[in-house]
């Protein structure tokens, strides 16, 4: 083992222990170290470590050069028998993370100064939903900049949580108050920005109670981003500026870095992709047979669930709609059972329908055979939708998904949505819309040009490149 050098920086990384946090995160992580030079540290949670150790995305054999792998306990159970291949319950989570963690993040980064093994620590990049995380860094004299891997406009709705119920919009005394001529209130005192309703704010605004969980967990934490030395963005200016610029004036500095994705990066040896489910690669080669701009990926991500009947609503509208597709469902899809599709369906659309439990999905975005995806709108996944210029059908499920689907469909023109009342009629027509229709034309030519805007930002001189540079020089090595 060589010599420890005293004067590397050194990045303790905290991402949220769900796919679509840990996923920027290393991205991130991995800029700052092939390029920039850090010591990186990187805390999964002990559940996400076992679960990665599992997929194949971890070897315990691992050995990159000043890039470590650590882990913690979350405050939830570990299950018999180990970590099971899904999601952890995020009201669970989120409850336990902010109430039990900060302790054993703690004794992480005392474990990594006295180990001999690392320079010491001397920043701290956190999660937005970690904040617990700023508590340890002001006591060990740190920076940290907090990483909110939402939208910005996403974020701006959490962080006008309060204002909501100041204004007694929330939470409403009765469930018969949470209707249509409710959720289309205008809510048009948001700084930057315009034409959303109610229905578009990250949906835990949608409550009777006043001590609901998640309510006040993504207030607290969003109110926190207050007291970090910089707040980091998946995003890029030409694509949210009016919110971005309402930000500004309300928190500290604001760093644009993408998408993280088109960022060049050095050569590397860390992992491409920290995955909790094993990737099933032959879907790219099933890609390969099919014509440009013939297929439709279908992915909710990794934490939407629904129900049996839902499941089959977009099963029978894929199949209906004689467009071929690729979709991802994961064995926790439907809540509280098994995915299991019928016979018929799986003989109506052989040959043109393949069915996967996860992909990489980047890749599979880049493919020239995909002309449209149908997405819960995450955020990783619409950037990445518009990193590759592929238009969108959307059915968002929960949190900021709401808001990213209302700026896909009206701010960037990129996106129809799909009623959360899923029908296969429906399914049959929007998907035959995205990909033959004159809206799918339309919205394709729009996605290009995002496309174009997204490369621009993250090529040397754009927007978001020069910001990685500032924020290593300005923030992370100003201690």
């Amino acid at each position: 083992m060589g010599l420890i050098s005293s004067d590397k920086p050194h990045a303790v990384c905290v991402p949220f222990p769900a796919q679509g946090h840990v996923t920027p995160m290393l991205k991130l992580a991995k800029l700052l170290h092939s390029n920039h030079g850090f010591h990186i540290t990187f805390v999964n949670t002990h559940y996400n470590h076992n679960r990665l150790l599992k997929s194949g995305a971890l070897s315990s054999h691992l050995n990159v050069p000043d890039f470590h792998f650590e882990s913690m306990p979350d405050g939830l159970p570990i299950p018999p028998g180990g970590s099971e291949d899904a999601t952890q319950d995020v009201l669970q989570l989120c409850d336990l993370l902010m109430k039990n963690v900060l302790n054993p993040f703690r004794e992480v980064l005392k474990r990594v100064n006295s180990d001999g093994n690392s320079p010491p620590v001397t920043c701290i990049i956190s999660d937005g939903v970690m904040s617990f995380t700023l508590d340890a860094a002001e006591e060990m004299g740190l920076p940290e900049v907090i990483f909110w891997t939402t939208s910005a406009c996403g974020f701006m709705g959490y962080f006008h949580f309060r204002d909501f119920v100041e204004r007694g919009i929330t939470p409403r005394i009765h469930e018969s108050q949470l209707k249509d001529e409710y959720l289309d209130m205008a809510i048009d005192w948001i700084p930057g920005m315009k034409n959303v309703r109610l229905r578009d704010i990250p949906d835990f605004v949608r409550t009777t109670d006043p001590n609901d969980i998640m309510f006040n967990f993504m207030k607290h934490e969003a109110e926190r981003a207050v007291k970090a030395k910089a707040v980091l963005l998946n995003t890029f200016d030409e694509l949210e500026q009016p919110v971005l610029d309402a930000m500004q004036t309300m928190l500290p500095p604001i760093y644009t870095l993408g998408p993280l994705a088109l960022l060049p990066l050095k050569a590397s040896k860390v992992p491409d992709r920290l995955n909790l489910w094993k990737e099933e690669t032959d879907c790219l080669k099933w890609l390969d047979g099919k014509k440009p701009g013939s297929v439709v990926y279908v992915n909710y991500g990794c934490i939407t669930v629904m129900t049996n009947h839902q499941l089959m609503e977009f099963a029978w509208g894929l199949a209906n709609s004689k467009c071929d597709f690729l979709w991802v469902i994961r064995n926790d899809l439907v809540k509280g059972d098994t995915a299991v599709l019928p016979p018929e369906f799986s003989a109506d659309i052989e040959g043109r329908g393949l069915l996967a439990s996860w992909c990489p999905q980047e890749a599979v975005l880049a493919h020239p055979a995909i002309g449209g995806f149908l997405t819960h709108s995450g955020w990783n996944s619409t950037l990445e939708s518009l990193s590759n210029g592929v238009p969108m059908i959307s059915w968002p499920f929960f949190a900021e998904q709401q808001t990213n689907c209302r700026y896909v469909c009206t701010n960037w023109g990129v996106g129809m949505e799909i009623d959360n009342n899923v029908k296969r009629d429906e399914v049959e027509r929007q998907v035959r819309e995205l990909m033959c229709g004159e809206k799918g034309v339309e919205m394709r030519k729009q996605a290009l040009k995002w496309m174009k805007s997204a490369i621009t930002a993250t090529q040397p001189g754009g927007s978001s490149f020069i910001n990685l540079e500032r924020l290593v020089n300005e923030v992370l090595l100003s201690n």
